[in-house]
């Protein structure tokens, strides 16, 4: 080969190379993301089945129920609501009628003829004083406020 073929394979590998290194990085980017959904997204299945996001709003007063570690709670927008699941050790500051922000997924347990879905959480994250809302919570409610 001349030493212009061998340049211009050099620079093909080299483009090759670098379009490579930017293609996984994007994937691994995506792959990592957390989307945030608001219950009504998730009662309307626009959510992903399987892959983790998050979800938040209020707690809904009257819905904690523990068993063991074993946490059951609704979590609702003012719109809809979504039962979520979660084992562990919640926040200390997490309470009834308080805004909370949880990671997981969506997930569907079908017994017999009876579907039923849920939100099995890995992370609970609550608020941490009296003014303070995640930001993704207060944009949705205050949507859900405005479409009323």
């Amino acid at each position: 080969m001349t030493r212009r073929q061998n340049r211009m394979l050099l620079v093909a590998l080299l483009v090759l190379g670098v379009f490579s290194a930017g293609y996984l990085g994007i994937k691994a980017f995506n792959e990592n993301l957390l989307y945030f959904y608001t219950p009504t997204d998730v009662a309307n299945g626009k959510a992903p089945v399987g892959k983790s996001f998050r979800v938040g709003g209020l707690v809904e007063k009257d819905s904690v129920k523990r068993q063991d570690m074993i946490v059951s709670f609704v979590v609702t927008d003012n719109n809809e609501s979504v039962e979520v699941n979660f084992e562990g050790i919640l926040p200390d500051l997490f309470r009834e009628g308080q805004g909370i922000v949880a990671t997981g997924s969506v997930l569907t347990n079908c017994v017999r003829w009876t579907c039923k879905t849920y939100f099995l959480a890995t992370e609970v994250l609550a608020k941490h004083d009296e003014n303070y809302m995640p930001p993704e919570v207060a944009a949705a409610l205050k949507i859900t406020a405005e479409e009323e």
